[in-house]
């Protein structure tokens, strides 16, 4: 197993942005708005947009659990309904 993180920064609102472009199997990923985002961000897969997927207020945070790792790392995406807002992740890879 290994472990990563970083920063996902979404620069223009309503724009899906993937947090990694990795196959890597993921065993567990959490995500986390930052505290000093003026919006709501969107946790979700490829169709996630600004007014869908897990919405994630400033501070909030998400964890998802995949076991046996059955999840490509690139299956993850985020956007914002504010320009600029950024989501923090780390995740568990096998």
């Amino acid at each position: 197993m290994r472990f990563d993180a970083g920063t996902t920064d979404v620069p223009s609102a309503g724009t899906a942005v993937q947090i990694s472009n990795t196959t890597d199997k993921v065993k567990s990923i959490t995500v986390k708005a930052r505290a000093g985002n003026s919006g709501i961000a969107y946790f979700g897969v490829s169709d996630v947009s600004s007014t869908n997927g897990f919405e994630l207020e400033a501070g909030d945070s998400k964890t998802e659990n995949f076991g046996d790792g059955s999840v490509a790392f690139s299956a993850f995406y985020v956007d914002a309904a504010t320009n600029g807002d950024d989501v923090d992740w780390t995740v568990i890879l096998l």
